[in-house]
């Protein structure tokens, strides 16, 4: 697996996959709605998404790698296609939609995450397929989308929540 991903599985707590996404899936019901409400489209630094933008990448990124987790636990031999995320971020309309219906979302996609994660046995998770830049096993997805939630609400709290005024 490409080292890229360490950042977001050292994120993760170091507990079991199910727990990891469990707590993921409850630090969503936690979000500063209203603060974030109050920031609206400011960025912290021209050229960078808005925390609209931020939410829109973590649902992009979650199905994409629901799918590869899907695939790879299926057998699939096939190197999935990558993903340039600049592009996608490009092709929203997270800024013409709500806070609320970006994070019901979130939530809903999540919860799908996990329900697919709970059909998955102990072999399945521990299968691996190839993607763009390497080999990963489902079990490693799911902790690099338990962490990569960790790393972007990381990142409005240190960047952007700061931006009220």
């Amino acid at each position: 697996m490409p080292e890229y991903f360490d950042r977001y599985i050292n994120l993760a707590d170091d507990v079991e996959l199910k727990k990891a996404l469990d707590i993921s899936a409850e630090e969503l019901n936690n979000l500063p709605v209203e603060q974030w409400e109050t920031i609206g489209d400011k960025v912290y630094e021209p050229g960078k998404w808005t925390i609209k933008d931020i939410l829109q990448h973590m649902i992009d990124t979650e199905r994409i790698f629901a799918y590869r987790a899907l695939c790879f636990a299926r057998g699939e031999t096939s190197r999935m296609p990558s993903f340039d995320e600049e592009e996608y971020g490009r092709n929203t309309n997270a800024n013409q939609r709500t806070l609320e219906n970006l994070i019901d979302e979130l939530k809903t996609n999540r919860a799908s995450f996990i329900a697919l994660y709970n059909s998955f046995t102990d072999e399945m998770l521990l299968r691996t397929g190839l993607s763009f830049k390497g080999i990963y096993s489902v079990l490693a997805i799911g902790f690099i989308i338990a962490g990569h939630q960790r790393w972007h609400l990381n990142i409005i709290r240190e960047r952007y929540e700061g931006l009220v005024n």
